[in-house]
């Protein structure tokens, strides 16, 4: 069966690379050309692990192909996977796509949608007097990860009536269903509702353990050892349930507008999500308020931040906790020295020259009197930290991501403080 994905963003990038490793032929389409020939030479405009490496394994074999040409990749595709990370063109797309087709396609709609989104567009296929079957598929990607995710996933959702769909989709995922991957058939409104509600969960349990982190420093408890014992109960789970991290990435945030708008539409009151949005929103206020309490003022003092991207392994600072406790740092006089493995050409974006950029850990450590931890890249676990406490004016350690060895910093001389920790 020939596989189309429409879309060359991170959806569309990822989705069209994974689908054609499972050996099925596939064809990513996108107007912009320059796009098109980038990906066909394996060059990604953003940074995930093994991507560019699948992507350039598929085109030589064969199987991953590029096009610009909708109308014909319609035609030779028997399903379609909408994957433009803006829902906005969905509606002209699926009419553009409806038309160019003798047999009605089925088309997947894994772009993050609002609720709702599945039954408008199955009404204005109807009222344009043409045919096609629509599924509503979220998908799960976690930034730095997505490769990992495609090919492992918690469960696969399909919103739709259509058996015929169902089975189609089912022969595509094979690999994952012969693997005892779940699969749940729903109606368009669950299968949309679900992506909002699972980060809006995810929203709460980091809310909720990051404000037991706050309590644990007022009666000397440890956030990482609690966050471990509360992980282990088989009714909690410990993913997600880190001190220190906060929610973020290309689509959070609009999650959780989308659901919270969503219940203020229906006169409905999601207490929980306020206030894990509310505590998500505060910890970098916190942060910022710590770091200058230890230095008695953050005016004129130099600050080195370690990571800027939202979570490692990605150049993503969409919702990047790091990125704001620079502007918090920054707007409260400090001078702050960054470095991060990938993010810098996207942190620049966003922002505007305030920080200096470094081209190592190091560099950013030279002369400041305090370093943050803002990423948990696992490379700042192996640093030299001798070599660190050398060039840093004044030998305080802030991790914000409790990723690194506390006894050991502290035994070397490093003041060190992390979140919810003794």
């Amino acid at each position: 069966m020939q596989i189309g994905v429409y879309g060359a963003g991170y959806l569309g990038t990822v989705i069209s690379a994974c689908l054609a490793d499972f050996g099925t032929p596939v064809t990513c389409c996108h107007p912009d050309s320059s796009r098109m020939v980038d990906m066909a030479q394996g060059k990604v405009p953003f940074h995930e692990k093994n991507l560019s490496e699948i992507i350039r394994r598929n085109v030589r074999s064969g199987r991953l192909a590029y096009s610009t040409d909708v109308e014909a990749f319609a035609r030779k595709s028997g399903v379609i996977f909408l994957a433009e990370d803006n829902p906005q063109q969905l509606p002209d797309l699926v009419l553009r796509i409806a038309k160019a087709v003798s047999k009605p396609p089925i088309l997947s709609i894994v772009t993050p949608v609002p609720v709702g989104t599945g039954v408008a567009l199955e009404q204005k296929i109807r009222e344009a007097g043409l045919n096609a079957v629509i599924i509503s598929q979220p998908v799960f990607f976690t930034a730095g990860c997505a490769v990992e995710d495609f090919n492992w996933p918690d469960r696969i959702i399909l919103g739709t009536t259509s058996n015929d769909a169902v089975s189609a989709i089912k022969q595509i995922f094979h690999p994952l269903v012969m693997r005892g991957v779940p699969v749940i058939v729903t109606n368009h409104a669950t299968a949309e509702l679900v992506r909002e509600a699972a980060t809006a969960f995810v929203a709460t349990k980091i809310s909720f353990i990051n404000e037991l982190a706050g309590l644990c420093e007022k009666v000397s408890a440890d956030a990482v050892h609690l966050s471990m014992a509360l992980g282990l109960d088989k009714k909690i789970g410990p993913r997600c349930l880190q001190a220190g991290a906060a929610i973020g990435g290309l689509f959070a945030q609009s999650d959780m507008d989308a659901l919270a708008g969503l219940a203020q539409q229906n006169n409905v009151s999601l207490r929980v999500l306020s206030a894990a949005r509310d505590v998500n929103q505060s910890l970098v206020e916190g942060l910022a308020e710590k770091i200058s309490a230890h230095l008695q003022s953050l005016q004129n003092k130099d600050v080195g931040i370690l990571g800027l991207a939202f979570k490692p392994n990605t150049n993503s600072v969409a919702g990047s906790a790091s990125i704001r406790l620079a502007q918090g740092l920054v707007a409260r006089g400090a001078r702050v020295r960054a470095y991060d493995p990938v993010a810098i050409p996207d942190a620049k974006l966003e922002l505007n020259g305030s920080v200096h950029y470094c081209e190592s850990a190091y560099a950013a450590a030279e002369g400041v009197e305090a370093l943050v931890v803002g990423t948990g890249w696992p490379e700042f676990r192996a640093l030299d930290f001798g070599k660190i406490k050398s060039l840093l004016r004044r030998p305080l350690i802030v991790d914000t991501k409790n990723i690194l060895d506390s006894v050991r910093l502290r035994a070397m001389g490093f003041e060190y403080v992390g979140v919810g920790r003794i």
